[in-house]
């Protein structure tokens, strides 16, 4: 598996693998063509279907300059390898074509090819999560520690970067109003639910404010603004959510988050290896899910859960979320985006109580699961993997 890093990327929304993925693969475009006239990006499959509403288009042309980009829309084409397929044209004066490059936009912000995707540099010797947790009790480790032993130095910098950004994601989106971009006019919630919470009995607040924070990051990143992939921008507010939760109302430390943040990537890690975390590739199971499993990880870690514990919390927030579609309305990372997320933080925590209450035995392991999850999804028709064309996308267009 890769390094954990690749798991948490700071960018801005509203889509990992509409937005942050299509402007990296621009920016490393212009570096193979600095010098050329006019460029051409062909977009395909689901990034044409529900690129308008993730900003695709604005992405590249930002890199590659409006002026002199022409975007090629093929919804109806899905090239080999990835439904995200895009590809770049570069042209001289004569307009003879200097250089061109398919690429694939496959979740999370991070591109690859047919090519690129077999020359990966693996850090972890295990392929799932069977085999780490096999290695950390031969050697008595928590998982945090397993991603200490093969990780460089400059992991805990890096982590504490992430939470530092996933925190102020939580604040800006707290104290932030009006509607956001798009054409369905939705308002921001966060505020007010915040606000509400602090109205509840004791037992709710804590609850309440967790859907607050998730609403606020998830607006966030419908707004553009600058969140932290965790594992996609489409379920960028569930880990900061239960996190930030954690932080303020039950008092864990900087550190005991940041190796909270290790846990939850090796669990995230092993679901993009395995699986995907796309949800053009496998539904919303593979983003809202992943992310729901990962918070539930570093929940039941910080509250003292064994590792077997630990991988059971994990396994229910996957495997709970199993068949979720990808239906976006208008395309955009809106409806039922952004109230995914904050069902996604309460289930999280639920997993993780339910957990704690076992001794960590169970039937179904967390590797089964994600088995499961990338048969369900190659399974799901097309137009249930984000295209805007079914399920309630499908009823959004036509109300």
């Amino acid at each position: 598996m890769e390094s954990i890093k690749k798991i948490y990327t700071i960018g801005n929304g509203p889509s990992s693998s509409h937005t942050i993925g299509p402007k990296t693969a621009a920016a490393e475009f212009a570096k193979k063509a600095p010098d050329a006239k006019r460029y051409v990006v062909t977009l395909y499959g689901s990034l044409a279907a529900t690129g308008i509403g993730h900003l695709t288009d604005k992405a590249i042309t930002d890199v590659l300059g409006k002026d002199r980009t022409e975007i090629v829309w093929q919804p109806e084409i899905f090239l080999p390898f990835h439904p995200n397929g895009m590809k770049y044209e570069a042209y001289d004066e004569a307009n003879n074509l200097i250089t061109d490059w398919i690429i694939f936009s496959i979740g999370g912000g991070k591109i690859a090819d047919q090519n690129t995707a077999f020359t990966e540099q693996h850090i972890y010797p295990h392929k799932n999560i069977a085999e780490v947790l096999t290695y950390i009790e031969q050697g008595g480790l928590t998982y945090w520690e397993y991603v200490q032993e093969f990780e460089d130095a400059y992991i805990w910098d890096y982590l504490q970067e992430i939470w530092q950004t996933m925190k102020q994601s939580v604040e800006d989106g707290l104290q932030s109003e009006g509607v956001l971009p798009g054409g369905l006019h939705l308002r921001r919630k966060a505020m007010s639910y915040y606000t509400k919470s602090k109205s509840y009995k004791p037992s709710l607040v804590g609850r309440t404010s967790v859907q607050a924070y998730a609403l606020a990051v998830a607006e966030q990143n419908a707004a553009g603004g600058t969140i932290v992939t965790a594992p996609t921008c489409g379920s960028s507010g569930v880990l900061p959510a239960v996190l930030y939760h954690l932080s303020k109302e039950h008092g864990f430390s900087d550190k005991q988050i940041i190796w909270a943040l290790a846990t939850a990537a090796t669990f995230g890690n092993v679901i993009k290896s395995n699986a995907s975390i796309s949800g053009a590739e496998v539904g919303c199971q593979g983003e809202i899910g992943s992310a729901c499993s990962m918070a539930a990880a570093a929940a039941n870690q910080l509250f003292g859960g064994t590792p077997q514990q630990i991988e059971y919390a994990a396994e229910m927030g996957l495997e709970h979320h199993l068949g979720l579609t990808c239906d976006p309305i208008f395309g955009l990372v809106q409806v039922p985006c952004i109230e995914r997320n904050a069902f996604a933080a309460l289930r999280a925590l639920d997993a993780n109580l339910y957990a704690m209450m076992s001794d960590g035995t169970h039937l179904v392991s967390f590797d089964k699961v994600v088995k499961t999850m990338k048969l369900t999804g190659k399974d799901i028709p097309s137009l249930y993997k984000e295209t805007s064309e079914g399920g309630l996308a499908k009823f959004g267009l036509n109300k």
